[in-house]
């Protein structure tokens, strides 16, 4: 029998019926449920549930709504914002062992997962039939979690994030009733928009068991290249003329000096310690010829240089297999640090003074802090290595980020483009919507009136 904690004895009875082995407390489950990727200190759960069906999940629900405890989603632990950290103790929901590919439609460019499936392995099945699902976030997180935090990643310049890419959903709600939402069909007007509502809500309006997803077709060629520019402003001023020259970039990367540096000492790589865009280019033999032609020419006049591209996949994985693991490199600039990685999400036109403006602050703050970021929709990251114990350098990387939000939200962006709220930007998120924030509450105390659905996570 389990060592349940007093306040969770009760609910975790009834649990252990329900699921027998599946329900554990185990001090490793215990601990690997405890945290995300992020800084955010680590808040474990009571035990941690391992559920195989939508039943079960909403039988787990129903069991911890009639005796108030709290539900935590857990997907594959990948966010970065404190998403999963338990901090009222209670059940991490953990739904790794729901990650079948439930049915698939190649003629309709459609297929239905458990929201435990991870994004790697989908893709390496759906390469079988030719399609994919293109929206990469860079980590191997869960469908469910991705959807979960609205995440995007280095392919939203063309195909969009992850909101645009799934049609519907199952999801259980915080009374264990079953709701499907949107279908297979590509457009609706039938009533409201319940599958966008659900999207990037974080857990704490429902917990996503099945997505109905949008496909994609594998490209017939795919080409990458490399371009390092002088500085910040003219690599930013290279992608808008090209987006604005109609050029249809897959992806569109920017790292500056400071991260290039760390991943070529990581990757043991030789590229120009400059401001650096990575490229993707996605169509025919032909077309990705012409798309990375046109592109290098727009970089050249821009100050681009060493302009190396490439359609051999061995080459292209090497690159971006770079760019994924930047977080990682950038972190063994500094051994033993943590990674504070904030993102925010300004208009095109103002990206490259919005980054130019958090590296002074960085410098003046004493500050290591790496930026890259999705160029082509203006999504970019700061990743602060920081010793959480150390009080001043947490101020002064907590200011840092403030006036970077602050800025962002001045010119009309949003404090974060994909990583989500979570625990760490509640107060930007009420900065940036204000009385919106209220509806908000109103829609969260509806669905969930007892408030067991990952709790302190979004509206606090």
């Amino acid at each position: 029998m389990p060592d349940f904690s007093l306040g969770f004895r009760k609910a975790g009875e009834s649990l252990l019926s329900l699921l027998g082995a599946r329900l554990s407390t185990s001090e490793y489950d215990i601990e690997s449920h405890a945290r995300d990727e992020s800084f955010h200190p680590p808040a474990p759960p009571d035990a941690v549930a391992f559920p195989q069906s939508n039943e079960e999940v909403a039988g787990i629900v129903r069991i911890c709504r009639e005796h108030s405890v709290p539900v935590i989603p857990f997907g594959a632990g990948t966010a970065v914002e404190g998403h999963v950290q338990a901090t009222r103790g209670g059940l991490s929901l953990d739904l790794s062992r729901m990650d079948r590919i439930l049915d698939l439609q190649p003629d309709d460019l459609d297929c239905r997962v458990q929201a435990g499936m991870r994004r790697i392995a989908l893709n390496d099945q759906l390469e079988r039939h030719g399609l994919w699902l293109p929206v990469d976030p860079g980590a191997d997180a869960s469908i469910g979690g991705m959807a979960a935090t609205g995440a995007s990643g280095t392919t939203t310049v063309r195909y969009g994030t992850i909101r645009e890419n799934v049609l519907g959903l199952t999801c259980v709600l915080a009374d264990g009733r079953i709701v499907h939402t949107g279908g297979r069909a590509r457009k609706s007007s039938a009533g409201y928009d319940l599958t966008k509502l659900i999207l990037g809500s974080e857990g704490t309006l429902g917990v996503i068991t099945e997505l109905q997803l949008k496909l994609n077709p594998l490209p017939e060629a795919v080409s990458s290249a490399v371009c390092s520019f002088p500085d910040i402003g003219e690599s930013v001023e290279s992608v808008i003329e090209i987006l604005q020259s109609g050029i249809p970039v897959a992806r569109c990367e920017l790292l500056d000096e400071t991260s290039m540096q760390a991943v070529n000492a990581y990757a043991k790589l030789s590229y120009e310690p400059a401001p650096t865009m990575f490229f993707e280019f996605h169509g025919t033999p032909a077309s990705v010829k012409e798309q990375a032609q046109q592109s290098g020419e727009i970089a050249a006049e821009h100050g681009g240089s060493d302009f190396q591209w490439t359609r051999e996949r061995e080459k292209r994985d090497k690159l971006w297999h770079a760019r994924h693991h930047a977080y990682y490199a950038i972190k063994a600039l500094r051994p033993g640090s943590y990674g504070w990685v904030s993102d925010v999400c300004v208009p095109i036109s103002r990206l490259a003074a919005s980054i130019t403006a958090t590296q002074r602050d960085v410098e003046e703050a004493r500050l290591i802090a790496p930026i890259l970021g999705h160029v082509g929709d203006g999504n970019f990251h700061a990743i602060f290595l920081v010793d959480p114990e150390d009080e001043d350098e947490m101020d002064r990387a907590t200011l840092a980020n403030k006036r970077m939000v602050e800025r962002a939200l001045a010119i009309g962006g949003t404090c974060t483009g994909e990583h989500g709220i979570g625990i760490g930007k509640k107060e930007a998120l009420i900065a940036q919507h204000g009385a919106g924030v209220d509806v908000m509450r109103v829609l969260k105390k509806a669905l969930d009136p007892d408030g067991i659905l990952n709790p302190d996570k979004v509206l606090g």
